[in-house]
């Protein structure tokens, strides 16, 4: 078959033709393969114009999933991936892709997902690409499953991520090229140490570790209080270079995991906040304050809302320590911060970075109801972003910039930040 695109999932698409030619003279209502168009089969680690043969190892209502048996005909982006377990383990989908062949597709797919889920078609910024597309990530999460029936007793229980087209398989990762080097020095001796303790009967069940690294070094301790240094990211306009912030949170707590672009990325969504001239601005979802601590000298006041307490006194904490006096912040629900805000909405700027799922009905209700002059989205997901765009779109706002980032390189993720502004 041949991979005529790849899925917002990273993973290669092609069509296998079914029935006779009869079908394609059948009414427009019917689904393509009954018109003829062709069965979608979805292959991964397949890349647009290749001819490749492929396994179908799983059928759905209207497409089947396969796996990559040869390339008859390869890619010229094609390259060798530069982890040997590539294929085998699900974390990965693009290592066989030159990066700047990533760059354009992911740029591609957020334009796409914006005409086919928000209904508007609007120029994407090229991607914004990681300085690293290797040994980034600075937080790793690998599992293993204890007790589980190997069929071998000698044979070391696997510590890792999931098998690629599976559930509950777990691939043994020794190494992983996307996390840093002191992660991968740490990873040594943790996997001896939980396969010491598998043996000894220490785990009953399976659990999910965790390696992050920050100023303080390498923790696997969920509930150690790390320190993260973000470059400057957001110069007060004529004040010259400000230090670098310093954020103390919990190492399971939420962030970002590429810290070599998130000065980058952090700047870019503090430099679109105040670009309108808004004087207020609203972290929702601020975790322990990143975005409202990094533009807080680009306004007046500056609040921030996280229902978790614990991130909440870590960013007040945080504002504090790198002497921030005009940003506030408060624990509870993000939708409840307009009821008390004191901010004029005409004059205010909101900065939301909700969980993958996106805004909940309520949060966009009230968020919409307050109205405010600026609306700056980051999401982890634009599927569930341009979902939620629709909703600006009915109340009057307007897109004017939608630009990604590459925080993930070798995967299908990407950070994406659209700006809205009130008509009028």
């Amino acid at each position: 078959m041949e991979i005529t695109t790849l899925t917002n999932l990273g993973v290669g698409l092609g069509r296998v033709r079914l029935g006779s030619d009869e079908a394609a003279k059948e009414p427009a209502s019917r689904s393509p393969a009954e018109r003829g168009e062709g069965w979608v089969v979805l292959v991964a680690f397949a890349l647009p114009g290749e001819r490749v043969r492929a396994r179908v190892f799983r059928n759905h209502s209207n497409y089947s999933e396969a796996d990559l048996v040869e390339v008859m005909k390869p890619s010229p982006h094609r390259v060798a991936p530069r982890c040997p377990l590539f294929g085998r383990c699900g974390g990965c989908q693009y290592q066989q892709l030159a990066y700047t062949e990533q760059l354009r597709w992911k740029q591609r797919q957020v334009a796409e997902l914006l005409q086919h889920l928000a209904g508007i078609e609007f120029a994407v910024a090229p991607v914004i690409a990681s300085p690293r597309p290797f040994a980034y990530r600075s937080k790793i999460t690998p599992h293993f499953q204890a007790g589980v029936p190997r069929g071998d007793g000698d044979r070391a229980t696997p510590i890792g991520f999931l098998k690629q087209g599976s559930r509950h398989a777990i691939v043994d990762v020794p190494r992983c090229e996307l996390a840093t080097e002191a992660i991968n020095q740490k990873l040594t001796a943790v996997r001896a140490q939980v396969q010491a303790g598998i043996r000894s009967g220490e785990f009953k069940r399976g659990a999910t570790l965790l390696l992050r690294q920050s100023l303080e070094g390498v923790t696997t301790d969920p509930g150690a209080a790390i320190t993260e240094e973000i470059a400057a990211v957001s110069p007060e306009p004529g004040a010259g270079q400000p230090p670098a912030l310093k954020l103390r949170f919990l190492a399971r707590d939420f962030f970002q995991n590429n810290p070599f672009l998130l000065p980058a990325f952090a700047g870019f969504v503090c430099a679109q906040a105040a670009a309108g001239g808004a004087r207020f601005l609203v972290d929702a979802y601020c975790g322990s304050g990143l975005f409202a601590l990094a533009a807080a000298a680009r306004f007046e006041r500056v609040a921030g809302v996280e229902v978790s307490e614990t991130s909440v006194a870590f960013a007040r904490e945080n504002a504090a320590a790198n002497g921030i006096a005009n940003a506030v912040f408060f624990a509870g629900a993000a939708a409840a911060i307009f009821a008390g805000l004191d901010f004029p909405p005409g004059d205010t700027a909101v900065v939301i970075d909700p969980p993958r799922k996106g805004c909940d009905e309520t949060f966009l209700r009230q968020l919409l109801g307050f109205g405010p002059a600026v609306v700056v989205y980051v999401s982890c997901d634009p599927a569930t972003q341009m979902r939620d765009l629709g909703h600006f779109l009915a109340a009057g706002y307007v897109l004017t910039a939608v630009q990604p980032f590459d925080l993930f390189p070798q995967t299908r993720h990407l950070e994406c930040v659209i700006t809205l502004r009130k008509a009028g």
